[in-house]
């Protein structure tokens, strides 16, 4: 048989390589010379550099950053041979970079993300993919811009401070002194949420208190940000408040809109064209997914829904290996590893776990083709 093994991370405890390299070493116990190819997937958030870097000419590059509180870091990016710059923003400005007791999205910046935009023009990048999951910021792109040249004052023409909070005392906006070379480059955004910038549904609402806001503090930056897309409408005549895709990252998709012309596309869905899958799955036999908890909201914009609407069209048949399984499509069949070993099992050694599920899996599969 012909495997084509594409994964999201299992949040928590397995990249997305780490899940298909698992899928595969319990899979060969049980039928060793099927043919699996492994393609671990991203939705835009982390794991899209992982998932996109590996082809000829391929790189990757370590820089100096700023951290979400100003501290100097060093991050990755990813030089593709066809001159694409990989940029995950939660690498420069992640919610994972900072502990719990230190997370405050009126304080963390987006900086970083344009120090490695930056250092990406720096090595010749002709296009710059930049995935917007796993923000601890809610700047609405503002750090990222100025790292870049862009200007942000207040109204006695002192550049305002860094973080949501202080895009309240923001009175213009000057793009005059922006790299030179970012209208020269295609710039994307890779996003896993559809949000709009600001409102019910919005970053800071639906987003803040994950990344330490209080209650008020939610209020407080999503008047913050609504300020910011007012003064954007006023000085660079664009209205981009309710784009879907605005409010990913604290509102960064915002920002690479309004600030470098960027347009926004559904990460799984670029991801699944740069890595070429729906040729790859007219090839398969059959073709695995999977993610830690596949619910309903997998189906809509996420590796696992993406997935499965290619290999419908391509008439492949799937299996969803979850970590837990909160829906079942009808016609798939979903493999859940709280079912198979046990929810501490599954949470504890998840990685022997999906080992387990794959041969359990490999062995149904030989049945039925026996028969």
């Amino acid at each position: 048989m012909r495997l084509l093994v594409c994964p999201d991370k299992f949040r928590g405890t397995l990249t997305a390589r780490q899940a298909a390299e698992a899928f595969e070493t319990g899979w060969r116990r049980v039928r060793p010379n099927d043919d699996l190819v492994l393609l671990p997937m991203a939705d835009g958030g982390e794991g899209t550099l992982e998932a996109l870097l590996g082809g000829p000419g391929d790189r990757r590059l370590t820089v100096p950053a700023t951290g979400p509180l100003g501290d100097q870091i060093r991050a990755d990016l990813g030089l593709m041979g066809d001159g694409t710059a990989v940029v995950e923003m939660a690498r420069a400005a992640g919610l994972g970079l900072l502990d719990p007791a230190r997370r405050d999205p009126r304080r963390t910046t987006t900086r970083g993300v344009g120090d490695l935009l930056r250092a990406a023009l720096g090595g010749g990048a002709r296009r710059l993919l930049v995935s917007l999951g796993g923000s601890a910021t809610n700047d609405g792109g503002v750090g990222m811009a100025r790292a870049l040249g862009a200007r942000f004052l207040d109204g006695a023409g002192a550049e305002i401070g860094e973080g949501g909070a202080a895009l309240l005392s923001l009175a213009r906006i000057d793009l005059t002194p922006l790299d030179p070379r970012v209208p020269r480059v295609e710039v994307v955004g890779l996003t896993d949420v559809d949000s709009p910038l600001c409102g019910p549904t919005g970053a800071s609402v639906v987003f803040g208190l994950q990344k330490g806001a209080s209650p008020d503090h939610v209020r407080l930056l999503d008047g913050a940000l609504g300020h910011l897309a007012a003064v954007v409408n006023r000085d660079l005549g664009v209205d981009l408040a309710h784009e879907p895709g605005a409010g990913a990252a604290g509102g960064l998709g915002f920002g690479l809109m309004a600030f470098l012309g960027a347009r926004l596309r559904p990460g799984a869905v670029a991801v699944a064209d740069a890595l070429g899958l729906e040729e790859r799955l007219t090839a398969a036999d059959l073709v695995v997914t999977g993610e830690g908890a596949f619910d309903e909201t997998s189906r809509h914009g996420k590796v696992v829904g993406t997935v499965l609407g290619l290999a419908e069209l391509a008439r492949t048949p799937v299996v969803v290996v979850c970590g837990r399984a909160e829906c079942r499509p009808e016609g798939v069949e979903v493999v859940s590893l709280t079912e198979e070993v046990g929810e501490e099992a599954a949470l504890g050694d998840a990685r022997h776990a999906v080992e387990a599920a794959a041969a359990g899996l490999a062995t149904r599969v030989g049945e039925r083709v026996a028969r």
